[in-house]
């Protein structure tokens, strides 16, 4: 398996979700979920294939990470559809993990068999991959509400999409502590510390305060819609610049432990 073969694995799997996402409409359920179930599938073989070529987990480069994401973004539509019956759903995170997968089919990324030594502990895989899921829900509750903050008032914007996005969020950050948490051990067995307020860290911290932020506003200020929307837009950037914006800050540049180097 070799990242030339992605796009035989990605188009397909596409296909499929768009399919799903189309008979969802259609109030086709059961061929909704076979089909969407079946795009996964195809899309988790590549994964696995190129699990086994690297002989490492791919989660090294930023088109590895993409990978997940968009292998995560069905699997979190399809979650969301099962418990809470929203048609939509399947056709936003089909067209999300579309996106990723056409960056990484016109921006591929090298990717070689080399692992750092860090990246060798055992938590690595499960704490990145968690860190994913996370996203992929997170971004999926953002990408909802950022519509009806653009297109509706507090008046029209209906309590039944507010308790999807919260239920979104409680997943997403969920699991975003779980993420942290396996992060903090990994981090002692490979520097020795649970935390020591790297950048990388420093903006974990930030997100994962932003997304409580949000939590208590709702729960307290159940009627300002608009208000708890900006802050849930307002984390998703703090998760950007914890995922990839971290690269670009001068303040991680040779200091932080997670920017990695093969030299």
């Amino acid at each position: 398996m070799t990242w030339e073969t992605f796009i035989y694995f990605a188009i397909p799997s596409v296909i499929l979700w768009a399919a799903g996402a189309y008979f969802a409409f259609r109030d086709k359920r059961k061929l909704a979920l076979t089909l969407t179930i079946t795009g996964i599938l195809v899309f988790a073989a590549y994964i696995a294939g190129i699990w086994i070529s690297l002989e490492r987990p791919p989660l090294r480069t930023m088109g590895e990470t993409r990978l997940w994401y968009s292998f995560f973004l069905p699997v979190a539509g399809l979650m969301t559809y099962l418990r809470w019956k929203y048609k939509w759903i399947l056709s936003f995170s089909t067209i999300l993990a579309f996106v990723f997968i056409l960056i990484n089919i016109f921006k591929p990324e090298i990717h070689n068999k080399t692992l750092m030594p860090a990246l060798q502990s055992p938590w690595f895989a499960p704490h990145v991959i968690i860190y994913m899921f996370s996203y992929a829900v997170l971004g999926a509750a953002t990408v909802i509400g950022l519509y009806f903050l653009i297109r509706k008032n507090d008046k029209s914007i209906s309590e039944s999409v507010m308790h999807l996005i919260d239920n979104l969020v409680y997943v997403g950050t969920a699991f975003l502590t779980i993420g942290m948490l396996i992060g903090a051990v990994w981090a002692k067995d490979a520097w020795g510390h649970y935390w020591s307020w790297d950048p990388k860290e420093t903006w974990a911290a930030a997100t994962w305060l932003g997304y409580l932020i949000y939590t208590h506003y709702r729960n307290h200020k159940p009627k300002n819609l608009r208000n708890a929307l900006v802050v849930l837009i307002l984390s998703f950037v703090l998760l950007q610049v914890c995922w990839y914006g971290i690269n670009y800050l001068p303040s991680a540049q040779g200091v932080s432990v997670h920017t990695y180097s093969l030299d």
